[in-house]
């Protein structure tokens, strides 16, 4: 999540609120945190205030910051007893998702959020982010960690966006076995949610290998967890992150797809982001993106043909084949969206997926500035 770090004078426990930019008066802002670069201290009714004067005064919650321009009216940030201000959610932004828990049954080897073993409970907190969040919201991830690991206690934060962001659509990532439990994709279902989809992600057509990458034995109730939500007739998308243990069989797992699971919405190939686990077993999993084209080309063929949406994230066009570029998303979250400097001249930037900056060490070494002719 993108951070901004500042000086806090008068926080003794942590901020959340949804930021004004106007110091006016109107009732309802008493979730509001004011951002005025000429403020010297909290107004009345606001919970905190951050400015970019040094010199402030009073006993209500102010943070100094060097520049006020990343905030927007509507953005919702906590400020925490460092002076840290960290965005939780973004107007402008297409990738705000909801953290339900950052534990998880699962150790992938290439997951850059390695899990916790013990938290707080969020759902307090979250069941208040989302209070705060924009009515207009398109669409809202939720995330984790695992996020059905908080039981039921994830179809509240469901029901808390049907009530405050009626319009958004949700995108739900979970490794779907939980969903084994027939009861409880039934829950899902229950929840009648108008636009929900559920993000499966899995490794291989072979149950010993997608269970070596993901830490445990669990791909027969992964695949139970995707037809139980297909029998109440749940949105599924799978997610497969090509990597050196993957890339080999991507025509054959893409084959298998079709065969097991017609159903899906979506299937999503996903170039890897070398931080956390990645960055541990680098070595084990590194291949550069375009040794694996003709692999690629070859699975969403497959899948394209006959008839299952599909989709390529956090690739550079210059890297794939131009007949792939249809195929390729613009999927990496803003605030760890990056481009090398040679990426400056190129024509295709602006459509380009860019790369992660945890990838600065290791990206693709095809990436090339596409000059038109």
């Amino acid at each position: 999540m993108k951070q901004i770090y500042g000086k806090q004078n008068n926080i003794t426990d942590y901020v959340l609120g949804r930021i004004s930019t106007q110091n006016r008066f109107f009732l309802n802002r008493q979730d509001c945190i004011l951002v005025d670069e000429n403020a010297s201290c909290c107004p009345r009714g606001y919970i905190a205030t951050i400015t970019t004067k040094t010199e402030t005064k009073g006993s209500r919650p102010i943070v100094t910051v060097e520049s006020v321009s990343d905030f927007v009216e509507g953005d919702v940030v906590l400020i925490n007893k460092k002076g840290e201000v960290i965005f939780l959610f973004e107007i402008r932004s297409i990738h705000n998702a909801i953290f339900a828990t950052e534990r998880c049954n699962h150790r992938c080897i290439m997951c850059p959020q390695p899990p916790v073993v013990d938290e707080i409970d969020k759902t307090p907190f979250n069941l208040k982010l989302i209070s705060l969040i924009d009515k207009n919201a398109c669409e809202i991830g939720i995330t984790g960690g695992e996020p059905t690991l908080i039981g039921d206690k994830l179809f509240d934060l469901i029901k808390q966006i049907q009530k405050y962001q009626p319009k958004a659509a949700i995108s739900l990532l979970s490794n779907g076995v939980k969903f084994a439990d027939k009861s409880y994709a039934m829950k899902l279902a229950l929840c009648k949610h108008h636009d929900l989809q559920v993000d499966v992600p899995i490794f291989s057509d072979i149950a010993d290998e997608h269970n070596r990458i993901v830490g445990a034995k669990t791909f027969y109730k992964t695949v139970q967890g995707l037809y139980n939500l297909a029998l109440f007739r749940q949105k599924i998308g799978i997610r497969i992150v090509v990597h050196r243990q993957t890339y080999k069989r991507l025509p054959q797992f893409a084959d298998y797809i079709y065969h097991n699971f017609p159903f899906v919405s979506q299937v999503a190939f996903l170039q890897m982001e070398t931080t956390g686990n990645a960055s541990d077993n680098i070595n084990e999993i590194w291949i550069d993106p375009f040794d694996y084209n003709e692999q690629l080309q070859e699975a969403v063929n497959i899948l394209d043909q006959r008839g299952i949406r599909t989709y390529i994230y956090n690739a550079q066009l210059c890297v794939l084949p131009e007949s792939l570029w249809p195929f390729a998303q613009n999927a990496i979250s803003d605030w760890k969206d990056t481009y090398l400097p040679l990426c400056n001249d190129c024509k295709l930037k602006e459509r380009c997926g860019g790369l992660f900056e945890s990838n600065q060490t290791h990206h693709s070494s095809h990436i090339r500035p596409y000059r038109e002719n």
